[in-house]
This record gives C-alpha cells, sequence and structure tokens, in this order.
C-alpha cells in the first residue's frame, strides 16, 4: 500500500472513533436535558438503547461516508483550493450525508419498533414520522458542527504536515529533544533567469506547480516537507524512515520521473521544464516548538548548514545531486545508485573539510 493511502486510512480510522464518540456524547447529552427541570422527561418510547444505537450508527456511517468522502475526495481533489471553496463543497456534501444516514437509520429502526417489515402501511407511516421528526434535524445541527470542525482540522493537518500537526498537539516537542535527521535541500536552477523571463505572478504559478508535482513523491518515499524557502524545498526524514529502502535518494530521482511525466504541461504553460539540484546531508540536530501566535517545530544545527553548503556545490561541480560520505556510508547503494568521489571540500564556513559524492541511479 502506498504510503499516501495509508496515511489517508489512518486519518478516516480517527475520524470513525472519533464522530463514534461523538455519537456517545450527543445521546448522554440528549438523556441528561431530558432530565432537567425545564424539560417535560423522556417521551413514552423513549429508549437510552435505542438512542445510543441511532447516535453512533449516525457517526459511523456518517464516517464511512462522509469521513472517505472528505480524506479520499474533497481533500485529494481540492487540496490546491481555497479553504472557503472546500468547506462550501463539503457542506453540499454532509447534507446529502445527513439526508442518507436518516434514510439508513429509519429503515433499520422502524421495523424494530413497530415489529412489522417496512413495506407494512403502519410501518411506512412510521417511517415518514421518523423521517421528518425535529431529532434529526437536532442532529443535523450537531453533525454540521462536528463536520465543520473535521474539515477544519484536516487542513490544519494538511497546512502543517501530518506529522508535524500531530506532534504539537501530543506536545512531542514542547521541550526540545536531539534527534537523528537526514535533510534534502532541494533547489531549482536558473530561478532568477526563469522570473525575468517569466514575470513575477507566472514564476509564482510555476513554483506553485513545481511544488504540489513532488509533494507525492515525497509523501512516498516517507519524507515531510520541512521549510518552503523561496525557490527551495527542505525535505527532512527520521533516520530509519530516510535509510530504509534509501527513501531519502530515491525521493530525489523520484521527483525528477513525476516533472518528467508532466514535462508537456510545464512546456505549455511555461515554456520550459523545471531542473533541480540537490544537496543531501545527515546527523544530529535539536528538535523543538518555537512561536507564540504562529507555532511551528524547527531544526536546529550544523546538519542543516552543511546540507545547504552541499547544495551550493552542484552547480560548481555541474551534477544534479549530491551527497555528503558521512551519510552516504550508511547505504548499500550497489543496488540502486552509483556514486563517484568528487573529493575533499572545504565547505564555507567550516572548519574541517567534508567529502562530497555525486550519485546517478
Amino acid at each position: 500500500m502506498k504510503t499516501a493511502t495509508r496515511i489517508k486510512f489512518k486519518l478516516l480510522a480517527i475520524i470513525t472513533a472519533a464522530w463514534l464518540v461523538m455519537g456517545i456524547v450527543i445521546t448522554v447529552y440528549d438523556y441528561l436535558v431530558l432530565q432537567t427541570d425545564i424539560s417535560l422527561g423522556p417521551g413514552p418510547e423513549y429508549s437510552f438503547a435505542i438512542a445510543l444505537f441511532r447516535n453512533m450508527g449516525a457517526g459511523f456511517i456518517g464516517a464511512i461516508l462522509g469521513g472517505s468522502v472528505l480524506v479520499f475526495y474533497v481533500n485529494e481533489k481540492y487540496r490546491e483550493k481555497p479553504y472557503g471553496f472546500s468547506i462550501l463543497v463539503v457542506s453540499a456534501t454532509f447534507i446529502l450525508v445527513v439526508a442518507i444516514v436518516t434514510l439508513v437509520m429509519g429503515s433499520i429502526l422502524v421495523p424494530v419498533q413497530t415489529g412489522r417489515p417496512l413495506s407494512d402501511p403502519n410501518s411506512q407511516v412510521a417511517f415518514m414520522r421518523f423521517i421528518t421528526d425535529a431529532y434529526p434535524l437536532k442532529n443535523a445541527m450537531a453533525w454540521a458542527f462536528i463536520v465543520g470542525i473535521t474539515q477544519l482540522l484536516l487542513q490544519v493537518s494538511n497546512k502543517f504536515g501530518h506529522r508535524t500537526f500531530w506532534n504539537i498537539i501530543k506536545g512531542k516537542y514542547n521541550s526540545p529533544k536531539t534527534e537523528k535527521r537526514i535533510f534534502m535541500f532541494l533547489d531549482l536552477d536558473d530561478s532568477t533567469t526563469i522570473a525575468e523571463r517569466l514575470g513575477n505572478q507566472a514564476y509564482h504559478r510555476l513554483l506553485k506547480d513545481f511544488f504540489a508535482d513532488i509533494t507525492d513523491p515525497i509523501i512516498e518515499n516517507r519524507g515531510s516537507i520541512y521549510q518552503y524557502v523561496g525557490d527551495e524545498v527542505v525535505v527532512a526524514w527520521e533516520y530509519g524512515e530516510g535509510l530504509q529502502e534509501e527513501h531519502c535518494l530515491q525521493c530525489f530521482f523520484d521527483i525528477k520521473s513525476a516533472i518528467a511525466q508532466k514535462q508537456e504541461k510545464y512546456r505549455k504553460q511555461y515554456g520550459l521544464v523545471p531542473s533541480f539540484k540537490a544537496g543531501v546531508h545527515s546527523g544530529d540536530v535539536v528538535a523543538g516548538e518555537i512561536g507564540i501566535v504562529k507555532r511551528d517545530i524547527t531544526y536546529s544545527g550544523d546538519v542543516l548548514n552543511t546540507a545547504a553548503r552541499i547544495l551550493g556545490m552542484c552547480g560548481e561541480f555541474k551534477q544534479e545531486i549530491l551527497i555528503s560520505s558521512e551519510l552516504l556510508a550508511l547505504f548499500n547503494k550497489g543496488k540502486k545508485f552509483r556514486s563517484r568521489l568528487l573529493g575533499s571540500v572545504q565547505l564555507k564556513g567550516k572548519e574541517t573539510e567534508i567529502l562530497i559524492h555525486s550519485l546517478v541511479r
């Protein structure tokens, strides 16, 4: 199973569990309201067990239908659209889902309550009373809020990156931690020339398309987008995931393939196919949350500076991708990649030299 698909199923599982819990909360809330002095109390047909089944059933069916639409369709097809647009799509979808859930729950519960099949005239009368009752409208208002919050959290998760978002929620990096990370600095070639040729707006659209097209290869190779800096993107890996199946190296070549597959689109819209270069390095960094108004998880350490310096050497050596000898030594590179030692290089701002290799598939 692809990494992106696995992430989507994980999100769907979280939504399903959360909506089942909300079904319980709504049932308990309704029960407590019925026990207050301002209520006439539960009616003769009220059953806590049936209400619980009804709300949890609605939560489960809604998650399978509506949650799947949110995760697999809306936030995939419209991920480049304005947030307000996706909310409108979700609202329209929610109305349809509520109608379907009400019909399904009515067809299940009405025969149980009447003891007769749904085709029976008495059951049909009860069914019409069920779907026109104020109860579904009350639940629709509650679930509209829940669905809206769910979509908001999905958008926030996409904005931060799913790992960064959950790490912020869990407070994993509330206190700084030292970790081993792999970084790839990837930069567009001749960006200044391209910007002058295309103009600011067209150049911005080019960057937007380029960053969108390289997202899936990064996710499939277990990478996390750490930063966008102008025409540069910084990708990070945990050591285990970056080394596994050589994801941090394979990522670069998968990005090349993704751009090559869409070269006609770029030629038609911009008159060029973007090319790029990358520098890859690894080591210890300090990871921690910073900021109050715009909180984020940042990495600090010499690894980032070195990776940026290695990227800067690509032009001098006329290579697409350069990697430090320290990182390359951790791979069984004979299977997928061929490397060439370019020598010991004194990087600007560093006292010690570092061995740099070029890499081809």
